[in-house]
């Protein structure tokens, strides 16, 4: 879908986890994220079923998932299972998917817990706030989401 530069679009972020995908949501005019949810990853089933609600609800014009590497760069264990997830979310939503780099998204999100600015039981989500907000933040003035 492609968009004309400068316009307002809505995004949905997703940290991956093997139990719990935390889900935010942001927006491209404003530049903010906010923590959404934590979904449970039971199986493929339940899991993109509560994801297809959110999109029916937030209709995103593009998804951010964020991409686990090591303190180095290289690849984590849960690099591959990530990509896999985004792919699947690209081909089951048609909607563009953006990697971003979460080296320290869940280190910054239990921080944010410990200083009383999150929820424990939304750590998931907030580390998915962390890793849009990076997105958000890096994004060009006229980026086109398509």
């Amino acid at each position: 879908m492609s968009s004309a530069a400068g316009r307002e679009a809505t995004l949905l972020a997703f940290d991956y986890g093997e139990k719990r995908i935390g889900v935010a949501v942001g927006n491209s005019l404003t530049r903010h994220a906010q923590s959404l949810v934590v979904l449970q990853n039971r199986n493929r089933e339940y899991r993109f079923e509560a994801v297809g609600k959110l999109i029916d609800e937030w209709k995103p014009d593009a998804l951010v998932v964020g991409l686990p590497m090591h303190q180095d760069g290289t690849p984590h264990a849960m690099t591959q299972q990530a990509k896999r997830f985004g792919n699947q979310l690209n081909g089951r939503f048609n909607l563009p998917v953006t990697w971003v780099d979460e080296r320290y998204s869940s280190v910054e999100a239990e921080a944010a817990i410990r200083a009383g600015t999150a929820r424990t039981e939304l750590v998931d989500a907030e580390a998915a706030r962390i890793i849009l907000q990076q997105y958000l933040d890096g994004l060009s003035e006229d980026h086109e989401f398509h």
